[in-house]
């Protein structure tokens, strides 16, 4: 039975439409061109960090986030970066008396950032700057489930969370491998290639185009008999 839903940051609930722009202007790179070769790198699996070292050999990305923040740059998220589904979603699933938290790869900073965004809507935050470990390394997962198990009294099991992610990589096979259920949202450019990959009708426990799905999926799951 489902108590606890996770939700990944980054393409799950905030749409990184502008922060990949202001990277690509930052690169001096028009947007259109950053976009497709991030696209060409994530249809061949690699990691979409190397974008940036196709635009600029030798770029060390947490030399320019401090370059950014000391121009007056640095990376934010406001309201009008969620993704229209995720408020309704959230206090349905609330409501539902589910625990909610949001937990991904992510700096400390940009976990305070997150923590005030979502204030009195989610009951637990973390990012992997904060936890010192990130996806796809099962810990991450592991740390999340005992954080998860400590707000509920030290009483959840790994097949008690639904983690929602976007990419099979880093979220859901890790997830899944760790006893998590898993939810595979099919949006930004990981969800719409992945959802094409054989692993995506193997290991999730469902498969999402909008947040909405969240609540009459989990509900009947947990009516199921076993």
């Amino acid at each position: 039975m489902i108590r606890a839903v996770v939700f990944g940051i980054g393409e799950c609930v905030i749409d990184q439409t502008r922060e990949f722009g202001g990277w690509a202007d930052w690169l001096g790179v028009p947007r259109h061109t950053f976009a497709a070769q991030f696209g060409a790198l994530v249809a061949q699996g690699r990691d979409h960090r190397e974008t940036f070292e196709v635009f600029r050999p030798g770029f060390d990305l947490e030399e320019e986030r401090a370059k950014r923040e000391a121009c007056g740059e640095a990376e934010w998220y406001g309201e009008n970066d969620l993704y229209p589904d995720v408020r309704l979603s959230l206090k349905e699933l609330r409501q539902a008396g589910l625990f909610l938290g949001i937990a991904g790869n992510h700096t400390a900073r940009m976990g305070t950032v997150l923590r005030t965004m979502f204030s009195g809507h989610v009951h637990l935050t973390g990012t992997s700057g904060e936890w010192g470990v990130a996806k796809p390394d099962q810990r991450f997962f592991t740390e999340l489930v005992d954080r998860v198990a400590e707000r509920l009294g030290g009483d959840a099991a790994p097949e008690e969370i639904l983690y929602v992610g976007d990419r099979l990589d880093h979220d859901v096979r890790p997830a899944a491998a760790t006893g998590l259920h898993t939810a595979l949202i099919v949006r930004g450019p990981w969800g719409v290639i992945h959802q094409h990959h054989p692993d995506a009708a193997l290991f999730p426990t469902m498969r999402l185009t909008s947040l909405r799905q969240l609540i009459g999926n989990i509900q009947d799951l947990n009516s199921a008999p076993y």
